[in-house]
């Protein structure tokens, strides 16, 4: 990937501000995590806890049930069943835990007092009063559940979301920003040391003329010289024969 890069200063300010953002979400992505992991843990303990008075309910029920059955018969339980006027009302909200949106659920009318439950106090048994008891209680043991349930659910799925995100930054993206950035500042430092090279080159080849120039240009003036000095010395001769006086 480095390769497609072009090499530019440009390109690498670009690289290293993406590295700035992809650290700062990368740090907040592992917060995240790390606090959805505790919340996780919280609920978790809850939903044990849950399911242990899910099921201690759910046998206690179960045992009412068959002694009420074993004792007023089954023509009786189903009678005292069919009696219920008020059925329970069950209401979802959410709550916000870390980002994750997270069911709340509200229940009302499942706990019942003798003379809500539509059946007469007088014609039936005690049996059949703590069996309705036993379940109503298992009810709200199974609401319970539910919503410590999908919560963790939710939590779950979300974790491993995250869990993605942080390895996807941590171990595919900021490792090719890395790469590209030390890509391109190599490449820069090797087009700075031509540049640098090449400015030598051309200072020295510059130089060279310079000197070239100033030890034709001397050349040339010593040689205008000397031609002023034969000059000179024609024309002193010329002088010096025209003075003599003639022979007789």
């Amino acid at each position: 990937m480095a390769k497609d890069v072009k090499p530019t200063r440009k390109n690498l300010m670009a690289i290293e501000d993406r590295i700035d953002l992809s650290e700062r979400g990368h740090g907040t992505l592992e917060k995240k995590r790390d606090g959805l992991i505790m919340e996780f843990m919280d609920i978790l303990d809850k939903a044990q806890d849950v399911r242990g008075e899910l099921s201690d309910d759910y046998e206690e029920a179960q045992k009412k049930i068959n002694m009420a059955r074993a004792m007023e018969g089954d023509v009786a339980v189903r009678g005292a069943a069919a009696a219920l006027q008020e059925h329970p009302e069950i209401t979802t909200e959410s709550k916000n835990i870390m980002g994750v949106v997270v069911p709340q659920i509200e229940s009302s009318r499942v706990s019942k007092s003798l003379d809500q439950r539509g059946y007469g106090i007088m014609g039936t048994s005690a049996r059949i009063d703590e069996a309705a008891e036993a379940y109503e209680d298992l009810l709200e043991s199974i609401i319970l559940a539910a919503e410590v349930e999908t919560a963790m659910k939710k939590m779950l799925r979300e974790i491993e979301t995250t869990k993605r995100r942080v390895n996807a930054l941590e171990f595919k993206l900021l490792p090719e920003l890395y790469d590209n950035q030390e890509y391109i500042e190599q490449k820069l430092e090797e087009q700075e040391r031509e540049e640098t090279f090449r400015l030598k080159k051309i200072k020295e080849k510059k130089e060279a003329e310079e000197k070239a120039e100033k030890a034709e240009k001397e050349a040339e003036e010593a040689a205008a010289a000397s031609a002023d000095e034969v000059v000179s010395g024609d024309e002193l001769e010329q002088s010096t024969a025209g003075g003599l006086p003639g022979g007789d």
